[in-house]
Order: C-alpha cells, then structure tokens, then sequence
C-alpha cells in the first residue's frame, strides 16, 4: 500500500487549497477512503471520508461545510477542497484507507501526509 499526499501549503485564513492522494499497491476502488489531520503536539483527528463508489461522504463537524472530499476511481486518487480555512485547520493531513468508523489505536500514517498552515 503507497499512498501519496500533496498540496499543501501556506494560506491565509479564509483561503482554498486542494488536498491530493495517489493511491497505489491495492484494489482502490475496493475500500472506502479517509482524510485524517494532526496538529502539532495533538491526536489525529478524522476529518472527512468517502465510500469506495463515491456516493457518499462524511465530514467531521469541524470542517462540515467548507471541506468537500471526493474521488476518482479510474485515476486511484481522493481529494479534499479546503475552503474558507481557519488557523485551527492547520495540520498535517493524510489520506488513510479503510472504514470512517477506524480509530486511531495503532494507526500508523500510510504515507508522508502534507503540511497545511493556515495563518491568520
């Protein structure tokens, strides 16, 4: 299993940015796909998933209504648009395979992740 993220960056809070991840090593179209955070000296944080046909999605309370998660099977890829950001979005996000209902005990980050910092 490779999971690659990107497109993160540094933006001004109430900016966009489009969060990337190439998949590759097992049947994507298979497993549904999450996004996960973790800000510096805190937990991981689920923050939005999607089922493996993209026909629906999920978001954490924090981010309903300005993230959008989506995906695209034939490319092996999931995105999440991060919209009207805020500092506290700042964080390292990585995409993670498997069920939205998977805590966090164990979990080992499948790829580098990519830094998000939102300043204000």
């Amino acid at each position: 299993v490779q999971l690659v993220e990107s497109g993160g960056g540094l933006v001004q809070a109430g900016g966009s940015l489009r969060l990337s991840c190439a998949a590759s090593g097992f049947s994507f179209g298979s497993y549904d796909m999450n996004w996960v955070r973790r800000a510096p000296g805190k937990d991981f944080e689920w923050v939005s998933g999607i089922t493996n046909t993209g026909d629906e999605t999920f978001y954490a309370g924090t981010v309903k209504g300005r993230f959008t998660i989506s995906r695209d099977n034939g490319k092996s890829a999931v995105y999440l648009q991060m919209t009207n950001l805020k500092t506290e979005d700042t964080a390292t996000y990585y995409c993670r395979s498997g069920s939205i209902h998977a805590g966090f005990r164990g979990y080992v980050p499948q790829g580098q992740g990519t830094q998000v910092t939102v300043f204000s």
